[in-house]
């Protein structure tokens, strides 16, 4: 092991502090098989001076811009004195230069409007990039060259990562220690922070209507046999059935809960279930295909190619966990 990878997370004035707290929390709890952190983080100022948050305090911290040079990722939190206000679009001076010790190759993640700071270096020009849903009209406006995506929790463009509002950084930086180092480990964490292993980065990040008016007509108790039985033949009828709704009724408030589609949730939850067997088993790619319910080796890899851009022997190799 060669040291931890190294976080540097950038506060910028009036930086909301749940946002800032997020990549010490999750990437802090990230531990190797030996318990050892796999992640160092670091927080910087511009200046290396305090910063007033948008709570009743300020926060101190020990380095300035300077340390931004030594950074494997670079995190930058929400901050509403500098995200939607940047009506110009561009970078002030200081933080111009703050970011030009930045080294090329390092990964730059933005939670929530953080992600105002990236476009303003012109770093998300022709990219994908999201931020929080009540600003990606405004931040469509002010950075055109922006692909910004409104429906979903991250984008995942490699080198840069943006995501939606709050607690949807809490999601991207767990789907980068499972980029990083495998999902057992990225599901620990979640364990010990007590949040979800996992929402998917294409799921809803607003969804209007998220509670059915009654308990008898959510769509809960489908979804949790289907989860249970992702290696059975699952039909929309059959879970509309269990639910004991028509199709229609069933496809309708199952969006209004999940933020999508039933069939496209249920690929994703195959997708997740196939991850963990080839992360976690020696099953052979056509056994862990019929245990997921894709029936097939080539239905997986077309799913698989379609959800995560590798094929399930590729992901296999990249992160399976030694003996």
């Amino acid at each position: 092991m060669s040291g931890p990878h190294r976080v540097v997370v950038l506060a910028l004035n009036g930086v909301i502090p749940f946002e800032l707290g997020i990549p010490a929390r999750i990437f802090g709890r990230a531990l190797d098989v030996e318990d050892r952190p796999l992640y160092e983080i670091l927080t910087c100022t511009v200046d290396g001076n305090p910063v007033q948050t948008d709570a009743d305090f300020s926060i101190s911290v020990d380095h300035g811009s300077e340390l931004l040079a030594t950074a494997d990722t670079v995190v930058i939190p929400a901050s509403y004195e500098l995200g939607p206000a940047y009506e110009d679009g561009y970078l002030s001076p200081e933080l111009a230069a703050a970011f030009r010790h930045i080294r090329p190759g390092t990964r730059l993640v933005s939670i929530c409007t953080g992600s105002y700071i990236l476009a303003a270096a012109g770093l998300l020009d022709g990219l994908r990039a999201t931020t929080h849903w009540r600003n990606t009209d405004h931040f469509q406006r002010v950075y055109p060259k922006v692909n910004v995506d409104p429906d979903v929790l991250f984008v995942d463009e490699g080198h840069i990562l943006t995501s939606a509002g709050v607690a949807s950084g809490v999601d991207l930086c767990l789907h980068i220690v499972r980029r990083d180092h495998g999902m057992e480990v990225a599901n620990t964490v979640a364990r010990r922070c007590v949040v979800p292993p996992w929402r998917d980065g294409g799921q809803a990040q607003y969804i209007r209507r998220p509670l059915a008016d009654k308990p008898s007509e959510s769509t809960a108790d489908a979804r949790h046999w289907a989860l249970e039985h992702l290696g059975d033949p699952i039909t929309l009828a059959g879970l509309a059935t269990r639910a004991n709704m028509s199709v229609r009724t069933f496809s309708r408030r199952f969006r209004d809960e999940v933020g999508t589609t039933p069939n496209r949730w249920l690929t994703s939850r195959r997708v997740d279930r196939a991850r963990e067997l080839l992360e976690e088993s020696d099953l052979s790619i056509d056994a862990i295909a019929a245990r997921t319910g894709f029936g097939t080796a080539t239905s997986m890899r077309q799913h698989m190619n379609e959800a995560l851009g590798v094929s399930p022997s590729a992901y296999r190799r990249t992160f399976k966990a030694p003996a």
